[in-house]
């Protein structure tokens, strides 16, 4: 027997106003999010992600379509009626209240026994690792420890969904790489669904087990982390996804042909070619699919270089080159070299 999905999202659209001033947040939304899973939706700002994330919450209703969780159509429901829980990009904690008290506050509220409510909050403060804290006012802690009370807060109930809007945005960059551990850490832990909404694509692609890509209000791919970084299927997805070189081609014997007339080989379908900066190396002049190439700038990266190459026909792109033992890589502005694609890596993209 099949499980049933944790989460769903059956055609679902949703148009704020109306007439000339209507704005269409979603186009038609189906998606399916398995029990257990840590799913992230990504995308620019206005792109759809949090409305759509409000209609699981319940906190918006979708102008057509359905919502389903664990299986039950809870399109109509209000969201204190779903399974589900929701961390918000602000916190929203209880600044006068304790550690202890803002973790426990949703169970009291739910009116659960003192002690259930009492072992369910040491079991959490514990989970996010803030027992030393319990007795400590959330407006004494940091943004970090704040967050950790407000993921605790959320779990406590056990909702069968936690919800996640952008909650790691007002942190700074060192804290917002760790508590990326701790939330996969949390969610593999409590084995709860986690439905993460970020514009964020280091968060994604770290944290996520499938990630949803969106782009003026639909979904523009739905796949697992290398599969969208590897296998993007179209310009939005290979640009907002890391960093990627386009280059048009046109098919030609043997396989693709550049600009600058260099056939090379790549896989998908379209008419332009999807090849990330480290997937280019330099190469033998003599190389076959070498690709001249005229060194416009270099930028030292610590690690490695990105270097600004110029094809013979105009077209630029950016390799990134790892640094060698003594930190030079024997390049200079204006000088030309070739350079040649790692087998496997072009992929043909579409619109």
């Amino acid at each position: 027997m099949t499980e049933r999905a944790a989460v769903t999202a059956e055609s679902v659209y949703k148009v704020f106003g109306q007439g000339a001033h209507a704005v269409h947040a979603l186009e038609n939304v189906s998606l399916s999010i398995q029990q257990g899973e840590f799913f992230t939706l990504l995308g620019p700002s206005g792109c759809g992600k949090t409305t759509l994330l409000r209609l699981i919450a319940g906190f918006e209703m979708p102008s057509g379509g359905h919502i389903l969780l664990d299986g039950q159509d809870v399109t109509d429901l209000p969201p204190n009626k779903r399974p589900v829980n929701t961390v918000f990009q602000s916190y929203a904690l209880f600044p006068h209240l304790s550690v202890r008290q803002n973790v426990g506050f949703a169970l009291k509220m739910q009116g659960r026994p003192k002690a259930e409510i009492d072992g369910r909050t040491e079991q959490m403060m514990a989970l996010v690792k803030l027992e030393s804290m319990a007795d400590r006012k959330v407006a004494q802690l940091s943004g970090g420890q704040q967050q950790r009370v407000a993921l605790a807060r959320a779990l406590a109930p056990q909702p069968k969904v936690l919800l996640l809007d952008e909650p790691l945005s007002a942190l700074d960059l060192k804290l917002r790489k760790e508590m990326q551990v701790e939330l996969k850490r949390l969610q593999t832990e409590t084995g709860i669904t986690f439905v993460f909404v970020t514009h964020d694509q280091e968060e994604a692609l770290t944290m996520s087990d499938r990630i949803g890509v969106m782009s003026a209000g639909k979904l523009q791919q739905v796949a697992s982390p290398r599969d969208i970084y590897t296998a993007p299927v179209n310009r939005f997805v290979a640009n907002f996804i890391g960093e990627t070189n386009l280059l048009p081609v046109t098919a030609a014997k043997g396989g693709y042909q550049l600009g600058c007339g260099v056939i090379v080989s790549a896989d998908g379908n379209g008419s332009t070619l999807s090849i990330r900066p480290e997937q280019i190396r330099v190469a033998d002049s003599k190389a076959k699919g070498a690709i001249e190439a005229r060194v416009t700038n270099l930028v030292y990266f610590g690690t490695d270089v990105h270097a600004h190459l110029e094809l013979g026909d105009g077209a630029k792109m950016v390799a990134r080159l790892p640094l060698p033992p003594g930190g030079d890589t024997g390049l200079m502005r204006g000088s030309n070299i070739c350079v040649d694609f790692v087998p496997g890596a072009a992929r043909l993209i579409g619109e």
